[in-house]
This record gives structure tokens, C-alpha cells and sequence, in this order.
């Protein structure tokens, strides 16, 4: 089962006081190379203009847990939090239709 990961994340003013080609690299060499390994895939959502509190939401599917786990703690080193660029507020695990995987392994 592939796991699902939700980052909800807030934009602090010092990010948004930054360039857009500055905010690019920063993302990139923060959240794309942490998360781009061997069996993780990356989406990201901007919801600034829907939610006041979250101004992004970045999605992660990890074939392996471990290999998430690691990126969690490259990306809590990476200047996008360790620079306080965004606040990350919330961590959402979760499996696709989990609950049919669950039945199909122990119903009959």
C-alpha cells in the first residue's frame, strides 16, 4: 500500500519578502529534493486564496514509510523550515481506500 501524506503549511512574511526566483530555488532544494527519492512522489497545492491559517498543502506518496521518515528530517533541516521561510502545521498519514484493502485481506 502506498502512504498518503498531507503537509499542511503556512508561508511566513520572510518568505514572502523573498523573490519569486529566490522562493523557486529554495523550494526545490528543500522540498523537491527531499521528496523526489527512489519511490516518493510530490504534489503541491497553494490554498492561500481558500484558507486563512494554510497557505500550501504538499502531498506525498511513499511506497516505503522509512524513506518518508527520511525526507521528513532532510526537509526539517532544509532552509524552507529551518530558516522559518513556512511553519509546518499539520502531518496527515493516510491510505487510499484503506479500508478495502483491509476487507479484501479479512473478509469473506
Amino acid at each position: 500500500m502506498t502512504l498518503t501524506i498531507f503537509l499542511f503549511l503556512r508561508a511566513n512574511p520572510s518568505w514572502l519578502q523573498l523573490t519569486r526566483k529566490q522562493r523557486a530555488k529554495i523550494s526545490e532544494e528543500s522540498l523537491g529534493a527531499t521528496c523526489s527519492g527512489p519511490g516518493m512522489k510530490l504534489r503541491y497545492f497553494d490554498a492561500e486564496a481558500f484558507h486563512a491559517r494554510i497557505s500550501d498543502i504538499a502531498m506525498i506518496e511513499a511506497e516505503d514509510p522509512k524513506a518518508y521518515y527520511f525526507a521528513i528530517e532532510a526537509l526539517r533541516d532544509s532552509a524552507l523550515l529551518a530558516e522559518g521561510y513556512f511553519e509546518l502545521l499539520e502531518i496527515i498519514p493516510s491510505y487510499e481506500d484503506g479500508f478495502r484493502a483491509y476487507e479484501a485481506a479479512h473478509v469473506a
